[in-house]
């Protein structure tokens, strides 16, 4: 097969992947908490990027790693997995998944804004113009629980799934300078994360966890966190053209609603993809616009 064509598929089995995710989230918040679910996913993801590495011959090069490089994931896995997972669940745990996922997909933007932060760089027109659209998007899936006379836009919720934006992109932001191998850097840091789960599971009130609960939990940590990264890399690195084969990864926020209809039976509200087609046009906008501004 084709080089690009294996990056195809690889790209859109991981979009398919993703799209399942945020049903998989709220269904096994029916069974566990956020950190019983963060700690049996986040198991679940680190033994896959394990099997990865001895696969490729390369579990040795963790064992290996530096103490320095040890103290950066400590630092990276306590934003990703632990914090950004936590505060993403809660969000789930009170929120429709409707709600929820869109406003976590407002990630990209919020990445836009603190790079412009921390660079001290002015932000360009479109870029504001991006931002306003997808704000425009948050403001009407947040406010569409309330229209409707519903507890759906729960504040705290909306609080939370925003922060989760902003924990996301500050990850990614940290992590933009590491040179380190992508896969062996993200195994250092669930193996960091997962310490710091579990430690922070320990001092609650540990029990013993029903069985549909680790099964969902089992599979985000799959297919949200393990697997689904390698073939997303996988596909970049084999294909023609990166970007074409990123576009796909539009498509993830708005298959997503059908899974979420499809597993959980939410009826998907108008309000809901409109607010997303806002949302996921502002990221659009503001990458069209970087491209044209670039040299």
């Amino acid at each position: 097969m084709h080089p690009h064509r294996q990056a195809v598929f690889c790209a859109l089995g991981a979009v398919l992947a993703w799209s399942t995710v945020a049903a998989a989230f709220k269904y096994s918040l029916r069974w566990l908490t956020p950190v019983e679910l963060l700690l049996v996913a986040s198991l679940s993801s680190l033994l896959v990027l394990a099997g990865v590495l001895a696969v490729q011959g390369r579990l040795g090069q963790l064992r290996r790693l530096p103490a320095r490089d040890w103290l950066a994931s400590a630092g990276y896995g306590f934003l990703n997995p632990f914090l950004y997972y936590l505060v993403l669940f809660e969000a789930y745990r009170r929120l429709p998944a409707q709600v929820a996922q869109p406003l976590n997909y407002a990630w990209p933007l919020v990445l836009v804004l603190l790079s412009a932060l921390w660079l001290r760089q002015r932000l360009r027109l479109a870029t504001l113009a991006a931002m306003g659209l997808s704000l425009a998007g948050i403001v009407l899936i947040s406010m569409q629980g309330e229209a409707a006379g519903s507890a759906g836009s729960d504040p705290a919720g909306v609080a939370l799934a925003l922060a989760s934006t902003l924990i996301w992109a500050g990850y990614w932001l940290a992590n933009s300078r590491d040179r380190q191998d992508a896969v062996l850097r993200l195994s250092a840091n669930f193996a960091c994360g997962t310490l710091f789960i579990a430690l922070w599971w320990l001092a609650g009130s540990p029990r013993a966890l029903p069985l549909p609960g680790v099964l969902g939990a089992a599979y985000v940590g799959v297919f949200e966190m393990g697997l689904t990264f390698v073939l997303w890399l996988s596909a970049l690195r084999l294909a023609r053209n990166a970007a074409q084969v990123g576009g796909l990864v539009y498509l993830s926020p708005f298959l997503s609603l059908l899974f979420i209809h499809w597993v959980l039976g939410e009826t998907i509200r108008p309000a809901t993809v409109a607010g997303l087609a806002l949302i996921v046009g502002g990221v659009l906008l503001n990458q069209l616009a970087g491209r044209r501004a670039a040299p």
